[in-house]
């Protein structure tokens, strides 16, 4: 095992080639981060990246931050990353982004925070257009970080953003967010912007490793918000667990009608049959089927 370390603070890596955890971890990694592993181990197909474990977390809501030591853990476990991806957080071009994922060691599905294409900036957002799908897809992954990172991180009002966002889609006569031009989405961004610097009093984060730290301090912070808490109480679940992070090598579902999100069964949750069973929605992410604006497709 080769541990991306300094003194007692570990993050764990996992890639194809490179798996420092493994599935009997899920106290220190979580199950998201212990199941990663083991896919890893497996040899199953997934894009690289780490887990910071629940250790970190307990020690974040007892101090309110992240250790020195811990924080260049994970500078040297993204130096890692960027090696893997050919990618580097921050960079003009062939910029790497990431989520940045919750996971206890018992499963709380939705209880606590995500947040996605950490790493973007207005700097990079034409790197990103060049490396893939053009620069709508761009703008709309920039949009949903401002977005996403705005109500989760910086705690400002999410119907703050749904309501710019609504106000938008009706001046350009579209009904689904991916039907916005580059136009409409500049706008969007803007008022974002306008919306994050009026209601946390500070400017968006145009600093890739300070959204990386911020966006980790709040899914840590997001074990103590109600429902997690009230979730933890009907179901007997420590309280003194903590979460893991995990951040990950972003894949796009929003890049085009041909890539998308969504969930996966291996067994039909409902009756038991031994069949692939889920959902998904084209050109989305994430928490486009959460939300619930758009009726998801069945996989099969």
């Amino acid at each position: 095992m080769s541990v991306a370390s300094v003194n007692q603070y570990s993050v764990y890596r996992f890639s194809a080639d490179t798996t420092d955890g493994e599935d009997r971890m899920k106290a220190q990694l979580g199950g998201k981060g212990a199941g990663l592993a083991e896919m890893a181990r497996l040899g199953i197909p997934l894009p690289p990246g780490f887990t910071i474990p629940t250790s970190a977390c307990r020690h974040y809501l007892r101090y309110k931050r992240l250790p020195e030591e811990l924080e260049l853990a994970i500078d040297t476990a993204v130096s890692w990353l960027e090696r893997k991806q050919r990618q580097t957080l921050g960079a003009t071009q062939q910029p790497l982004l990431v989520s940045v994922r919750s996971g206890a060691a018992v499963s709380m599905p939705g209880m606590m925070d995500t947040i996605l294409n950490v790493g973007l900036t207005e700097a990079n957002v034409n790197g990103l257009a060049a490396a893939n799908s053009g620069l709508r897809f761009a703008l709309d992954s920039y949009r949903r970080l401002i977005q996403m990172f705005g109500s989760v991180v910086l705690q400002v009002p999410k119907a703050n953003f749904d309501q710019l966002l609504e106000e938008v889609k009706r001046e350009h006569g579209v009904e689904f967010d991916f039907e916005l031009k580059e136009e409409a989405l500049r706008t969007i961004i803007a008022g974002f912007k306008t919306c994050v610097l009026q209601h946390a009093g500070r400017p968006f984060p145009e600093d890739a490793r300070e959204q990386l730290l911020m966006a980790t301090e709040a899914v840590f912070q997001s074990w103590t918000n109600a429902r997690a808490q009230h979730y933890r109480r009907m179901y007997g679940i420590p309280e003194e667990a903590g979460t893991a992070v995990t951040v990950q090598a972003m894949v796009f579902g929003n890049s085009g009608m041909d890539s998308g999100t969504g969930v996966g069964f291996t067994r039909n949750p409902i009756t038991g049959d031994p069949a692939i069973f889920g959902e998904f929605l084209p050109n989305a992410q994430g928490e486009d089927i959460v939300a619930g604006i758009r009726t998801p497709l069945p996989l099969a």
